[in-house]
């Protein structure tokens, strides 16, 4: 009767897991094989009975893309700046509404809304916030005295007003995964340590921190595989321009696929990309594994 009990209980869980299984199968499992057998064929989307097997093609050419080089070039100037900026705002948020004082829920509310904002709309915002001409930003600068910036249109600075648009919008999710892990730090530990006389930024340091330790990594390790999938601002705010300063990875991926059409050469692009977060995962994995 127990083993047949426990058939009808697995056979439950199964029935329940099937939608999810198969949804996985769909949209993830069938896409990853396409990608890695288009990525070794000539696939041109308008002729798909034409493609043939090119063997490594796809990727020596990539080997002499200047685009694609630029693309990767791009992606890691862009993580390597969004990971402190953002983190960075997060936490200087958490530590404000993280005290008891009148006005939290402002604050809160204030933090977290563009976080929910969609990222086309909030890019569009920026863009006319950000005009060289028009808009607000220059137009506040000037009553400074400072003069007016080019800001998207200026392919040093391109960048970098994209990091400063991403970090405003995507902070006060991290803000809130850090005010979680603040919140839950016994509160006689902080009494403890005020008796023994430790100022405040003695106690964020050698308490907060420490604590906060695993909560951060996380925080660190899902911001990290998030800005390597950057594309929705870059694609409204510059197109990848100007002279491609912003063209990320997974934005040159969408435009030799579905602008150029060159369905196999966007795959081996893929194919690379995958490795890539790919490897960051497992790295998540150790990581996480040597802090617990």
């Amino acid at each position: 009767m127990g083993k047949k009990n426990d058939r009808k209980q697995n056979a439950l869980g199964y029935l329940f897991l099937s939608p999810a299984l198969i949804l996985l199968v769909i949209f993830l499992l069938i896409p990853i094989g396409m990608m890695f057998y288009y990525a070794f064929t000539d696939y041109y989307l308008l002729t798909p009975d034409a493609r043939q097997f090119v063997g490594l093609d796809n990727f020596k050419k990539l080997m002499s893309d200047p685009i694609f080089k630029q693309s990767i070039w791009n992606t890691a100037k862009f993580v390597v700046w969004i990971i402190p900026a953002q983190l960075g705002v997060a936490l200087g948020m958490a530590l404000i509404v993280n005290k008891q004082r009148k006005g939290n829920i402002f604050f809160k509310v204030a933090f977290f809304a563009p976080v929910v904002m969609s990222l086309v709309v909030i890019s569009i915002l920026w863009l006319y916030l950000l005009n060289p001409n028009e808009g607000l930003i220059n137009a506040l600068l000037n009553k400074i005295g400072i003069a007016s910036m080019p800001f998207l249109k200026s392919p040093k600075q391109a960048m970098y007003t994209i990091v400063f648009v991403s970090a405003w919008q995507g902070a006060g999710y991290q803000m809130l995964l850090l005010l979680g892990g603040m919140q839950n730090i016994p509160k006689d530990v902080y009494e403890a340590a005020e008796l023994d006389g430790f100022t405040k930024f003695q106690q964020f340091r050698y308490i907060t921190m420490p604590l906060l330790k695993p909560t951060a990594i996380f925080v660190l390790l899902t911001t990290l595989i998030s800005a390597f999938k950057l594309i929705v601002q870059p694609m409204v705010m510059t197109q990848g321009g100007p002279m491609n300063s912003t063209m990320t990875m997974v934005y040159y991926i969408y435009q030799t696929g579905f602008t150029d059409r060159l369905v196999g050469y966007s795959s081996s692009i893929a194919l690379i990309f995958t490795t890539m977060i790919g490897l960051i995962t497992i790295a998540q994995r150790k990581i996480t594994k040597e802090d617990e």
